[in-house]
């Protein structure tokens, strides 16, 4: 029996280019995540797996599908042979029920690590080249030191935190993170 398994990273992605390739490969069962390739807890692989018998075949559309690290990828794909299991890429062309699909499955996990580990490099990279031009990541602080100084005139000539903080645009808490209570009392 051919199990087909599907995964997409995000909520809004879709899963019909796998599904269609899985299907036309032949596959009666099909199960799908919608979870990053790092989490361990993945429901819709844990059902594939506990269908496939000795004899059957794992089949998902694109190594990466499967998880992200050569160590779980080749971890699982071992677990699986144990169990007289195959296992197949449609789009890299591994098939484990092969000799050279086997040599094949190695190596296009070791690529695959690799150019993680790339993307992770040139990420970190241009993250501090931006740090050393002045840039920070992330949101921009919703206090400004205008709304700071409002905030204190406002609470000072004893206007309510909450109505401040509607009148800023943020949250109660974020009003007292930027001024903090105590200092409200003593300061103001």
């Amino acid at each position: 029996m051919f199990i087909g398994y599907a995964r997409v990273s995000t909520l809004d992605q879709d899963l019909a280019l796998q599904m269609d390739a899985l299907q036309q490969a032949g596959c009666e069962k099909i199960f799908d995540d919608k979870a990053s390739g790092a989490d361990s807890k993945r429901s819709g692989l844990e059902q594939a797996i506990s269908h496939l018998r000795s004899g059957d075949s794992l089949i998902v559309w694109k190594l990466d599908r499967l998880g992200r690290s050569v160590k779980g990828l080749v971890d699982l794909v071992t677990e699986l042979e144990a169990d007289g299991v195959q296992f197949r890429s449609i789009t890299d062309g591994i098939d484990t029920s092969t000799g050279p699909g086997r040599f094949f499955f190695h190596v296009m996990a070791a690529m695959a690590q690799m150019e993680r580990e790339l993307i992770i490099e040139r990420t970190g990279a241009g993250l501090a080249a931006a740090k050393a031009r002045g840039r920070l990541g992330g949101r921009r602080p919703k206090m400004t030191e205008s709304k700071i100084a409002a905030a204190k005139k406002l609470l000072r000539a004893g206007t309510a935190p909450k109505d401040v903080a509607d009148n800023l645009g943020v949250s109660v808490p974020t009003l007292y993170r930027w001024i903090p209570a105590a200092a409200q009392i003593s300061a103001l």
